[in-house]
């Protein structure tokens, strides 16, 4: 079985997606064989008819992925809303045995598996489990992505308890900043007051689009080794 890494964000807007990608491209680029998973992807476009799923893409063209988009993406939906939302709308239930499925597909086949959730850990994805039980029933150690700026100390250490109260395994935080910041007073002291609670991976830089992406550090990635 694939070792397995639930990558949350302590909200929306985060980075997530951002900093999944690097991993996965940067796992790529160490010679690791890494499958990416997308369960649930909300506010898709529709191109042609069908339901785009951006992010989910995106982690497929980082990792350098020949698996099926609807293996690394078993549920989409238009409406840019929480999964449960979005899919009751949609007049669907996400069922979890599904997604446990696709997962299960995906970990014969590669020796890393990342999974990029949806907002935070407690994101309902129907009307009895939310992302902290798919992580939980996956066995997959989690990977918290935070938006370095005023406030993510209480973000980042709220998603930390709620993680240890389920006896889900944090591998650590990724500090990201996903927009220049307006606060750095915040920002010098952020990394090292999380770093009371939980170990912090990585700072990522700011990256307008365009730039060279960052790179990770060596250390970080040791911890999907």
């Amino acid at each position: 079985m694939a070792r397995a890494f639930f990558i949350t964000g302590t909200d929306t807007n985060v980075g997530k997606t951002f900093v999944s990608t690097l991993i996965a491209r940067s796992l790529k680029a160490g010679g690791i064989d890494a499958g990416v998973m997308k369960p649930v992807e909300t506010g898709c476009a529709e191109v042609e008819g069908s339901l785009v799923p951006a992010d989910a893409v995106a982690l497929k063209e980082a990792a350098g992925s020949n698996d099926p988009l609807d293996i690394i993406n078993p549920y989409r939906f238009s409406p840019p809303l929480s999964p449960n939302v979005a899919a009751r709308l949609s007049g669907v239930e996400i069922d979890l045995n599904r997604i446990e499925s696709a997962f299960k597909t995906l970990s014969a086949v590669h020796e890393i598996i990342l999974v990029e959730g949806a907002g935070g850990l407690l994101v309902p994805l129907n009307n009895d489990h939310t992302m902290a039980d798919l992580a939980q029933r996956l066995k997959m150690r989690l990977v918290i992505v935070a938006a370095s700026r005023l406030g993510v100390i209480n973000h980042a250490l709220l998603t930390c308890e709620c993680a240890r109260s389920r006896g889900l395994g944090i591998a650590g935080v990724i500090l990201n900043n996903p927009s220049p910041s307006e606060d750095g007073l915040s920002v010098r002291y952020n990394r090292s007051e999380i770093e009371r609670y939980a170990p912090v991976l990585a700072e990522v830089p700011y990256t307008p689009t365009g730039e060279t992406l960052p790179k990770l550090p060596e250390a970080l990635l040791k911890v999907f080794k």
